[in-house]
C-alpha cells in the first residue's frame, strides 16, 4: 500500500482539536453565551501547555535520576535549556490570564452556573505539574481539598493518577540528591586551604565554612545580627535561635542543610567554568518557582474580579482558595533564600589549587 503524505491538517489532528469545543449553552434549552467559546479554548489551551510542561519535566526528571551527572558532557546544558523551556511556556501562559480579561463578570455570570460542579482545581495536569515539580501534600493551603473524590474533587481514576505522580522522586528531591553528590567541599581537597579570617572561633570542621562564616558575620549590620542563626540552622542544622518548628520549615523547607552548602557554594563561585551550568539550573528553577507565583496571582486577581467572594464551581472558597495558595505553594522557596547568605564578591575566599583543578576546564 502506497504511504500518504503527511498533511498538515491531518498530521495535526485538527478535525479532533478543532471539533472539541462543545459550549454547554449552546445545547438546545439554554441561551447561548457568546464568551463561553473563549473561556472553553483558553483552558483547552492552557491543558495542552501542561501537557508539553509535563513531557519537559519527565525528560528532566529522567537525567537527573541518573547516579552521576557531568558537567563536561550534555546532560546539564539539556536540563537547563528545557528548564528554561519550561518556563518561556510559564510567561505565556502568565500573558493568557489576560484575554479572559476581555470577558467581564457579566458575560461569565451568563454560563457560570452550568459549569457546576467543575473547576479548575480539577486540573490532573497542573496537580502533577506540581508534584512533579516537588510540592508535597503537607505544604499545600488546605491540603484536605485535594483529597476529594466527591463531587466538585477528582475522579477516582483521576485521583489514584495523582497519588503514583505523588509518590514517585520530584524534581525537587532529585536536585537536591544532585546537591548532595557535588564532590567539591569534600574535605580532602581543602588540607591547604588558605584562611582569611584571622578569627581562632572554629564553628564546624571544615575550613572554607568556617572562614565563610566568620565573613558572613563581619558583613550583617547592628539590625542583621539574628542572620547568624539563620545561617546556622540552613546550612548546619544547628538551632541556636531556638527555634520553633514551624520557624524551621519558614527557613528551610525541603532542601537538606548539605545540599544547600553546595548551592550556595556553586552560586558564590558561579563564574567558574564547571559550574556556569550549574548556577543556571539553580537560578531558572528558582524563576520557575517565580513564574508560577505570577500565575496564581494572575488566576487570584481574575477570579476576584469575575466573582467577587463567591464559592468556586467546584465548590472551594474561591478566591480566599487562590489567595492561600498563592502565599503557600513554593516549591524551591530554600535555594531563593539562599541570597540571604552571600558575602561581597570581593572577599570571597581564594580557592586551594586542588578545588580548582576540578572547577577548570583542561
Amino acid at each position: 500500500m502506497e504511504q500518504v503524505p503527511p498533511y498538515y491538517h491531518n498530521y495535526l489532528q485538527l478535525d479532533n482539536i478543532l471539533n472539541s469545543q462543545l459550549p454547554i449553552s449552546f445545547e438546545n434549552g439554554n441561551e447561548p453565551a457568546h464568551d463561553e467559546m473563549l473561556f472553553i479554548i483558553i483552558h483547552q489551551a492552557y491543558e495542552l501547555w501542561f501537557k508539553q510542561i509535563l513531557f519537559e519535566i519527565d525528560s528532566i526528571t529522567a537525567i537527573f535520576s541518573k547516579e552521576t551527572i557531568n558537567d563536561n558532557t550534555e546532560d546539564a546544558g539539556i536540563i537547563l535549556q528545557r528548564i528554561k523551556r519550561i518556563n518561556s511556556i510559564l510567561q505565556l501562559l502568565n500573558q493568557q490570564v489576560h484575554i479572559l480579561d476581555t470577558m467581564t463578570p457579566l458575560d461569565f455570570l451568563s454560563f457560570r452556573n452550568l459549569l457546576v460542579p467543575a473547576s479548575g482545581f480539577q486540573s490532573v495536569q497542573f496537580r502533577m505539574i506540581e508534584a512533579r515539580l516537588g510540592l508535597k501534600m503537607q505544604q499545600r493551603h488546605r491540603a484536605e481539598y485535594y483529597k476529594r473524590t466527591n463531587e466538585g474533587g477528582f475522579t477516582m481514576t483521576d485521583y489514584s493518577s495523582i497519588n503514583e505522580v505523588e509518590a514517585t522522586p520530584s524534581l525537587a528531591e532529585l536536585l537536591n540528591r544532585w546537591l548532595e553528590r557535588m564532590p567539591f567541599l569534600n574535605l580532602d581537597l581543602w588540607k591547604h586551604y588558605q584562611l582569611v579570617s584571622l578569627s581562632s572561633a572554629s564553628f564546624t570542621a571544615h575550613p572554607f565554612w568556617n572562614d565563610y562564616r566568620h565573613l558572613y558575620t563581619d558583613g550583617l549590620n547592628e539590625h542583621e545580627r539574628n542572620k547568624l542563626n539563620d545561617f546556622d540552622f540552613v546550612l548546619f542544622n544547628q538551632n541556636n535561635g531556638h527555634f520553633t518548628e514551624e520557624q524551621c520549615k519558614a527557613l528551610r523547607l525541603q532542601f537538606t542543610a548539605p545540599a544547600l552548602q553546595s548551592a550556595l557554594f556553586i552560586i558564590l563561585y558561579r563564574n567558574y567554568p564547571l559550574f556556569q551550568t550549574s548556577f543556571q539550573i539553580i537560578d531558572a528553577l528558582i524563576e520557575t518557582d517565580h513564574l508560577l507565583s505570577t500565575w496564581r496571582h494572575e488566576h487570584l486577581t481574575m477570579v476576584r474580579r469575575m466573582i467577587g467572594m463567591r464559592v468556586g464551581t467546584g465548590n472551594t472558597s474561591g478566591a480566599g482558595y487562590l489567595e492561600g495558595a498563592a502565599q503557600q505553594h513554593f516549591i524551591f522557596k530554600d535555594l531563593a533564600g539562599l541570597s540571604t547568605f552571600l558575602i561581597v564578591r570581593k572577599k570571597l575566599p581564594a580557592l586551594p589549587d586542588a578545588v580548582l583543578q576540578h572547577l577548570t576546564y583542561g
